[in-house]
């Protein structure tokens, strides 16, 4: 017969066991998915141009030969709202060095985007995906999405979620010694 502290610590046990089971082959399908994505991401990144903030069009082919992220974001992402000055102040950082960011507003109006902009302006170019034909292309499923292109636009990495500053220069300074 159990008492009641050991029947309760088995259980707990019997609990961990499983939740340590389920997060062990969550991690490896999480590892597969990415290392699929990660090994498809020597593709050619597809191209697009849209209009952007400036009122300019943004063309992703004329800037071959830069590192290049691209950032979809949205009005309404808090974690989006967030990373914007952290991204910012990369973009300024080491757009010197052959860098360009280009945040890719994914909303269909660009009002609630333009009202977050004038309160929180960046330098980075923004552009508007108005129809999500970009976004549909670059297979975004979550906000913050950014995609990372080498110099010869070639996708070299895709990352969902927000990005520390530690991530981001994990991700830009190698492809910006290339």
């Amino acid at each position: 017969m159990h008492n009641g502290h050991s029947l309760l610590q088995e259980v707990i046990a019997m609990r961990s066991s499983r939740f340590m089971s389920w997060l062990r082959v969550s991690a490896l399908a999480a590892t597969m998915a990415v290392s699929s994505f990660v090994g498809a991401s020597s593709s050619i990144a597809p191209g697009f141009s849209l209009p952007s903030r400036a009122g300019d069009t943004v063309t992703l082919d004329k800037l071959k030969g830069q590192v290049v992220m691209i950032n979809f974001w949205a009005s309404w992402c808090g974690p989006c709202r967030t990373e914007m000055p952290l991204l910012d102040q990369m973009y300024k950082r080491y757009s010197s060095l052959g860098f360009t960011l280009i945040g890719v507003n994914v909303e269909a109006d660009t009002k609630d985007a333009e009202k977050l902009l004038a309160s929180m302006p960046v330098t980075f170019p923004v552009v508007f995906d108005r129809e999500s034909k970009v976004s549909k292309m670059y297979d975004v499923n979550a906000m913050p999405s950014s995609v990372f292109i080498d110099r010869k636009g070639n996708v070299s990495e895709s990352i969902e979620g927000i990005l520390l500053v530690e991530e981001f220069e994990e991700k830009v300074k190698p492809l910006l010694r290339r």
